[in-house]
Parts: structure tokens; C-alpha cells; sequence
């Protein structure tokens, strides 16, 4: 099982990102994915993002999202962090605007491994204390630290 110190770096962790809206969201996290991935082009990252949240939200509730696709060029599983300065309306279940989240993008043919890192994921962010040590981060350094050092 692959945990986050295996699909994140620090350079695509981000702590208090201007967000404003969805798709302003998603075209920072395309940015900062394909300047980290040179495979992987902007375009490609931002249609794939909106296109698989045009079938239903990522939004879970609680202030939290994870936005996921698959993308043909993506060499390997590839996760981003981030915290948002203000919050931003997801769509989510419950309602609550998103301030955290957590962004995978797996190869194409790797249905079951995006389906285990799902899971994992998920798992991680449904706990309080984990979210709230993730929240309270001063920068993306500690960020980063704390989402790839979390042992509960």
C-alpha cells in the first residue's frame, strides 16, 4: 500500500492557497502539477480534473475534498496537499465550503491501485485530529511534515 510520503513531495504542498472558486482552484493545482511533472501538461491535468468533477463532486464534508482523475501521461500516482486561505464551495455533501484538500492523479490503467489510494486517503481525512493537525499548519513545510509523518 502506498502511503502519502510516496506520492507527495514537498513542492506540490501548498499551505493557504488563494483558491476563490473551483475551477480558479483547479487551474492552480493543474500549475503547480505540470511545473513539478514535466509529462503531465497543464491542459491535460485541468480537463481531467474538471471532467471527473462534472460527474459528481469530490467534496466529502467537513471542510474536505479530493479531487482525483486518471490521466494517460501520468508516469506514477501523484498527490498534492493543500490548505486554502479562505474557504471555497465544493459541492460537498454536507454543504461546508472546502479548505483542505487532497488532489491524486494516477496512470490510466491503474484502477485498483486509485481505488487503494482512495481508500487510504479517505481513511486519513475522516480522522478529526489529523485534518485539524493538517489546519494548523504555518507552512508548507509543516504541512508537508505532518501529512507524511501521520501515524494513527
Amino acid at each position: 500500500m502506498q502511503t502519502l510520503s510516496d506520492i507527495l513531495t514537498p513542492g506540490r504542498t501548498v499551505c493557504r492557497a488563494t483558491g476563490g472558486s473551483k475551477k480558479r482552484l483547479f487551474e492552480t493545482i493543474a500549475r503547480l502539477i505540470s511545473e513539478d511533472q514535466q509529462a503531465l501538461s497543464y491542459t491535460e491535468v485541468f480537463t481531467q480534473l474538471i471532467a471527473r468533477e462534472r460527474l459528481g463532486s469530490t467534496g466529502l464534508g467537513k471542510g474536505i475534498a479530493i479531487p482525483h482523475c486518471r490521466i494517460d501521461n501520468c508516469p506514477r500516482p501523484l498527490g498534492s496537499l493543500l490548505t486554502l486561505e479562505e474557504a471555497i464551495d465544493f459541492e460537498a455533501p454536507d454543504g461546508e465550503p472546502v479548505d483542505l484538500l487532497f488532489v491524486l492523479l494516477v496512470p490510466e490503467e491503474a484502477q485498483q491501485v486509485h481505488l487503494d489510494i482512495l481508500s487510504h486517503i479517505a481513511g486519513l481525512f475522516r480522522q478529526d485530529a489529523f485534518c485539524q493537525s493538517l489546519r494548523q499548519a504555518e507552512d508548507a513545510a509543516a504541512l508537508y511534515a505532518t501529512a507524511t509523518t501521520w501515524t494513527n
